[in-house]
């Protein structure tokens, strides 16, 4: 009986329910959207290409282990974890010769893979296929085959692929220089080869073998083995052999669909990013969701207070109540539900063409749909509809019929104390969040607490409403009282009216409150990372490269014109499974060109058997001058060093500094990501000594800035794309709530008219209490952002400092405000429409 009731009620007010109805689905389309990016981290697809004829691939292991034995209560408990390390692990050369005697086994090829740029026309090098260096012995992998010229012979040979070939207008005789991992050199092209599959996300150099192992720059090893079973072989059974001979030895055996991430070492990273970015999104927006579902449910309720009041005067019961509402919010629910996971997976592809676009996530990590984030988001929205009804009817459920019918007509001036309770428990609990968050130092720590602050805060803001709105129509009567009727009129409505009001106040405050923080927290931790690299640096010059770096052959060429240069290269350590940025620079002369604020010990003991380390890993990690610290480089080699200094600046340089020649040897880009230099010499005479090396360019420590300030408007981007459709969501329920709460008051506008009271009056009220509960919100939101944003600050910079532009902020209150206006206005122009006297007579 119930269920039929609920129907025909959703069918004669589609009206009501369509404020609902669109926040429920728009929540569905984020869940959907969220969970294509979080199934694609977990079961995304990494296809191989250049081991697409090696059936097994044989690698290094490219994680880093940790087993911990715990005894408890007689019971013996083993845990394992492994984390990935940031550069290409290599494997001993003379492990093929254990393989090639296995039965079954045809032939086994070494690869060699490295960084091999071509210095040509930006057009023919495409973004999404980088350039890599291999022998061409390893050919056969794929296999490439020549259709122009021979292949590579001497050490100056070099095949190029067929793409390539074509969009640089290469041909056999044709020279090209390239930049490795040593100095730029030009080859002439004795070949082009084509792959015998599908090769999209790569271009590939081929060397003589000599050339290659000396650009690999890794003697007796090499990156992967190529095992070809023979012909009529079961691959399965050489797949065993292969893994008994290497038993022993920590390499690893893939086959099938695990050939990819051995062959795409960024994809394999991408999943647990990808997965990390997926589940803070979907968390986020699965908080946002339901705080702005309860609300639109909340004022939904309130409008039918006089409806439900009835029933239950005619004696329904709470049980009725409460089954017809949930009955009501299922149907709702079910369909919003359908309707937005099926436009959340066109948004859940766009999202992760974006991420691909702005290099946050790369290619060869393909695209993964299944039914899994479908269902999930079908079977969430009506439950979320049925809690937040649930929710939203407690009071009109549990209170008499008559007291029902009073409220029905008058809102309730007394305080709901359970609601202030629950208001004061959550703002204690977003207090602590904030004082917690202000003692954490590391991104991947503060990030999720940064935004659940946010959101906890504005939930408190939500329960408290009532007597915030109430407050602030006190604290406006008197510019309220001087605005006219019109004003009277607002401030009345704000006293009298704090609920509906109130459910108005939530989304903006979240609107303003996450868009600021969104904003601003990536800005504040690069502008204080880029402050302490402008008072590090005492060069008078910075070299920079359009390539992929410069090469030492450079830094040579300064120092033999008795310049002070210090090489930077850049990578990430592990300490124990804890990830570090580090970096490794040239010991000599350090302090002609580099300052990091030493507080302890001396840099003058840098070298391949030391350390410096910020502030922040010493305290992590309980080291002072003269311990020893044990961690693995980026290629998962273990070196056990000894600390030399600690040092305060490490957002700006990283939290550990090796030698450089150290850090060099267990990299895949050895050239430096930039070099200092100190010199009695001008701009133009260093450009001078530098023409051999054309992509390298000579800066000014200003411009070297500006360029930092690119790069970290890239990670803005990425951040605002990852949280833009949270964003997007609060913006609709901005729309949605304030339409809903001008549409329910029609009877109200007919009894002004009737009044007295112009159709230009009643408009500009509107207006009035637009812009009164935009200022409340506003200053709600503002004060949650700055509180959040300081915390950060404190814990991330050691300063209160948060980076907020003025005019950003200004236009976040505009688009605001915009919203608020657009959002009134035209329901409440419509409302106008119809006669007063017919809206008036007519049946409720």
């Amino acid at each position: 009986m119930m269920l039929r009731y609920a129907l025909k009620t959703v069918r004669a007010r589609k009206g009501g329910f369509l404020g609902a109805f669109v926040a429920l689905m728009c929540a569905a389309a984020l869940i959907t959207a969220c969970g294509t990016l979080l199934e694609t981290g977990l079961r995304g697809t990494i296809r191989t290409e250049r081991y697409a004829a090696a059936p097994i691939v044989v690698s290094a292991d490219q994680n880093v282990h940790r087993t911990t034995v715990k005894h408890k209560k007689g019971k013996t408990k083993v845990k394992h974890k492994a984390k990935p390390i940031a550069e290409r692990a290599w494997l001993a050369g003379d492990l093929a010769t254990r393989l090639r005697g296995l039965p079954g086994v045809r032939r086994v090829v070494p690869e060699l893979t490295f960084l091999a740029q071509p210095l040509t026309a930006a057009s023919a090098v495409e973004k999404d296929r980088p350039a890599y260096g291999h022998a061409w012995d390893s050919a056969a992998l794929t296999p490439y085959r020549l259709i122009a010229g021979r292949a590579p012979e001497s050490d100056t040979d070099l095949v190029v692929d067929r793409h390539f070939a074509e969009r640089a207008h290469l041909k056999p005789g044709d020279r090209l220089t390239v930049q490795s991992t040593k100095s730029p050199r030009t080859y002439r092209v004795t070949g082009i080869a084509a792959p015998a599959s599908d090769v999209s996300h790569q271009t590939s150099l081929f060397f003589s073998t000599a050339e290659a192992t000396r650009l690999a720059a890794h003697p007796g090893q090499v990156s992967a083995i190529g095992v070809l079973p023979e012909n009529h072989a079961d691959v399965r059974t050489v797949e065993r052999a292969v893994t008994e001979a290497l038993n022993g030895t920590t390499a690893q055996v893939a086959s099938g669909d695990e050939r990819g991430p051995v062959e795409f070492l960024d994809a394999a990273a991408a999943r647990i990013r990808l997965v990390s970015m997926g589940g803070a999104m979907g968390g986020t927006s699965l908080l946002v969701a339901v705080l702005v579902v309860v609300g639109t449910f909340a004022l939904s309720v309130q409008q039918r207070h006089r409806e439900l009041a009835l029933l239950r005067a005619i004696a329904a019961t709470q049980g009725q109540i409460r089954s017809l509402l949930g009955r009501e919010a299922l149907i709702v629910g079910a369909a919003a539900g359908v309707g937005g996971a099926i436009v959340g997976l066109p948004l859940g592809s766009w999202l992760y063409d974006r991420f691909v676009a702005l290099g946050a996530v790369p290619s060869t990590l393909q695209h993964t749909v299944s039914v899994l984030p479908l269902f999930a988001a079908v079977g969430a929205t009506p439950f979320g509809a049925w809690a937040a009804a649930r929710i939203s009817s407690r009071r009109v459920v549990r209170i008499r019929p008559a007291e029902a019918l009073a409220e029905a007509r008058v809102e309730r001036t007394r305080p709901a104390w359970g609601r202030m309770l629950a208001g004061l428990v959550l703002l204690a609990g977003g207090a602590v969040l904030v004082a917690v968050l202000s003692t954490l130092r590391t991104e991947p720590a503060s990030t999720p607490v940064t935004f659940l602050a946010v959101v906890v805060l504005a939930t408190a803001v939500s329960l408290l409403g009532p007597l915030l709105v109430r407050s602030a129509a006190a604290g406006l009567a008197g510019p309220l009282r001087l605005s006219g009727p019109a004003g009277r009129l607002a401030r009345a409505n704000l006293r009298g009216n704090a609920a509906r009001m109130a459910s108005v106040v939530t989304p903006l405050t979240l609107l303003v409150g996450m868009t600021c923080t969104v904003l601003f927290v990536q800005p504040t931790l690069g502008n204080a990372a880029r402050a302490q690299e402008r008072e590090g640096v005492r060069a008078d010059f910075v070299l920079a490269a359009q390539g992929p770096g410069v090469p030492a052959a450079a830094a040579r060429a300064l120092r033999a014109r008795h310049d002070v240069v210090t090489e930077v290269v850049r990578t990430t350590v592990r300490v124990g499974l804890d990830k570090y940025a580090a970096q490794g620079v040239t010991p000599a002369g350090l302090s002609r060109t580099w300052d990091p604020d030493v507080t302890a010990g001396t840099l003058d003991d840098l070298d391949s058997g030391t350390v410096a380390v910020s502030e922040l890993a010493a305290d992590q990690l309980h080291l002072k001058p003269g311990d020893t610290l044990r961690l693995t480089l980026g290629d998962g080699t273990p070196v056990r060093l000894t600390v030399a200094a600690v040092y305060t600046r490490g957002l700006g340089f990283g939290e550990l500094t090796f030698a450089h020649d150290l850090v060099a040897r267990h990299v895949d880009n050895p050239l430096a990501a930039s070099v200092l230099v100190r010199t009695a010499r001008t701009q133009t005479q260093l450009a001078t000594t530098l023409r051999e090396f054309p992509a390298v360019r000579v800066l000014a420590p200003a411009e070297a800035d500006s360029l930092r300030i690119e790069r970290q408007q890239a990670n803005v981007e990425v951040n605002l794309l990852a949280m833009g459709l949270v964003l997007a969501f609060t913006a609709i329920a901005v729309v949605n709530t304030l339409a809903m709460s001008v549409s329910e008051r029609v009877r109200e506008f007919a009894m002004l008219r009737l009044a007295g009271a112009t159709r230009r009056q009643v408009l500009r009220m509107l207006r009035t209490e637009a812009l009164s509960v935009l200022l409340l919100a506003t200053a709600l939101g503002s004060g949650i952002a700055l509180a959040v944003l300081i915390a950060f600050s404190v814990g991330m910079t050691g300063g209160a400092a948060p980076a907020v532009t003025p005019l950003v902020y200004l236009t976040v209150v505009a688009v605001a405000g915009l919203l608020a206006l657009v959002a009134t206005a035209l329901p409440g122009r419509v409302a106008l429409r119809t006669r007063p006297v017919l809206v008036a007579t007519a049946k409720e």
